[in-house]
């Protein structure tokens, strides 16, 4: 049983390709199934979000299982299998089971280190549990997967380092104050960048925002999404005096906050400390601002200065988790290999016990007048035989069982021995539970 890889992704394939490729969550298990009963497969999971769609597969046979996804892809989506040879990549055997890897450790990433990947390929793979189209291999390949995804970022912190301007608005906002639960919140523009800081606010628990932008239109939209409440620009005044954190991210092309304003503002404030945080290019507040006592400001070269020292931080990480990988590559090629060597050893040890019981029976019909003891004597015979003869073979399919190439070692010697090995066990094995959405696995090792 072989593992393979199909899919795309933000780098090979533009959004509107991506977006023709995508699966709806309601179609799913149905398209599941139906790629399923494509020749050649005996086990699938579908990963299909914004930036990626891919499909992982338990295969008998390498080349009729890309053959059969390749075909099914283009079919679903009505390309030609042509066109989606430009941006389709494929992995085979063990570079199918590193990029699953590399994937949910968000290190394939747009945001390197991200954290929803875990969650999507968890949601994924559970899809097809309940679809009923996921086999031993399967199983055993995601359940491990996800297990690396939790273990890369408990030992690297990967996910720890913001890398957006937004998001290091907010954290900067939540170190300075702690929670951010209860806290007067002001956000100065309404645009792309204010409606980034408003989502990574909400996430962080804030609960008090308000947003005040020339277009009072365009603040009433943001604050609807956030929650929270807007405000006119003209009455900024008022609300400054209240708040203690301050974002800015207007599309002014002259300070918006000047010393002289912010100096009566902190007059009625008496001594209550104000955050501001000014994301704005060109800068929305005056530098001066920042040297008014009780009034703490970060422009937007503060935040890159974090958000490099963070990409650092996430690169040096994702080197380390790299490594990681590696050594759960290991595990995971010493057990698949083991589904290939241990039914060979088996079988090739039932084949020797079954010609020496033949053997036996037959020497017995010539030996008559045998005692026990002489007899006993001649089955131990036999048993030593066929146990040397066996141990060396069996001791070295053992040890290349452990290496890339050990599948072709064991099928070397189910020739030589004209071995009837039994297929592997197909049922899937059971997922432990969910809750939420979440599925909680166990790393799933060797029956």
């Amino acid at each position: 049983m072989f593992p393979v890889a199909i899919g795309l992704n933000h780098r090979s394939a533009p959004v509107e390709i991506r977006e023709k490729m995508s699966f709806h969550p309601s179609q799913i298990q149905k398209v599941l199934r139906e790629l399923k009963s494509c020749p050649g497969l005996e086990g699938v999971v579908i990963i299909s979000t914004c930036n990626r769609t891919e499909v992982y597969a338990a295969t008998t046979d390498v080349e009729m299982g890309i053959c059969s996804i390749k075909k099914f892809l283009a079919s679903q989506h009505g390309l030609g299998e042509n066109v989606l040879d430009h941006y389709l990549y494929v992995h085979t055997l063990y570079d199918s089971v590193r990029h699953l890897y590399r994937v949910v450790s968000g290190l394939d990433s747009m945001v390197r280190g991200e954290t929803q990947i875990l969650g999507q390929v968890a949601n994924a793979y559970q899809q097809a549990c309940e679809a009923e189209v996921t086999n031993k291999a399967i199983n055993v390949l995601f359940q491990n997967a996800l297990a690396v995804g939790k273990r890369v970022r408990t030992d690297t912190l990967i996910d720890q380092h913001p890398v957006s301007i937004s998001y290091t608005a907010v954290e900067l906002a939540k170190q300075h104050f702690g929670e951010l639960q209860g806290k007067g919140i002001l956000i100065l523009g309404a645009g792309e960048m204010s409606t980034l800081t408003a989502r990574n606010l909400v996430a962080a628990g804030a609960n008090t925002v308000l947003v005040s932008n020339r277009s009072y239109e365009k603040a009433a939209l943001l604050a609807q999404e956030c929650s929270g409440r807007a405000v006119r620009f003209d009455n900024m005044d008022q609300y400054l005096e209240e708040v203690d954190i301050v974002i800015s991210a207007t599309a002014s092309t002259h300070f918006v906050l000047i010393p002289e304003r912010m100096q009566a503002i902190m007059k009625t404030r008496e001594g209550r400390p104000m955050l501001l945080i000014d994301i704005a290019v060109p800068r929305d507040i005056h530098p001066d601002v920042g040297k008014i006592p009780f009034v703490t400001l970060f422009d937007i070269d503060d935040l890159r200065g974090v958000v490099d020292r963070h990409h650092q931080e996430r690169e040096l990480a994702a080197v380390n988790a790299e490594k990681i990988i590696e050594d759960e590559m290991i595990s995971f090629l010493k057990w698949h290999n083991s589904l290939f060597s241990v039914p060979t050893i088996l079988a090739l040890q039932k084949k020797g016990q079954k010609i020496k019981d033949l053997q036996l029976e037959r020497a017995f019909e010539h030996l008559n007048g045998l005692t026990p003891k002489q007899e006993k004597i001649i089955r131990s015979m036999a048993n030593s035989i066929v146990n040397h003869l066996l141990h060396v073979p069996i001791t070295n399919l053992k040890e290349y069982a452990a290496t890339s190439q050990g599948h072709l070692y064991t099928e070397i010697l189910q020739n030589l021995f004209d071995l009837d090995v039994e297929e592997e066990d197909k049922r899937p094995a059971k997922v432990a539970g969910h809750h939420h959405g979440q599925v909680h696995h166990r790393r799933a090792e060797a029956e």
